[in-house]
């Protein structure tokens, strides 16, 4: 499985897992979602593969900077 995919003109990273049905990939997909995730499933040779891609909006730097 490749680790990362373009889908839709966005890269989407593989979670490591693969799933033996469409129902199990979907409720992991869901928990990403929960957790401000972009997902998709995808099914490849009757197993189901989940994607994430997070966009990161804000950096909170702590601290002074170093010079």
């Amino acid at each position: 499985m490749q680790l990362a995919r373009i889908i839709n003109g966005k890269k989407f990273m593989w979670d490591g897992k693969d799933y033996p049905d469409k129902k199990s990939a979907l409720d992991t997909a869901q928990k990403y979602k929960n957790s401000g995730f972009e997902t998709e499933v995808l099914e490849e040779k009757q197993k189901y593969y989940v994607f994430t891609r997070k966009v990161v909006e804000e950096v909170v730097v702590e601290g002074q900077p170093t010079i």
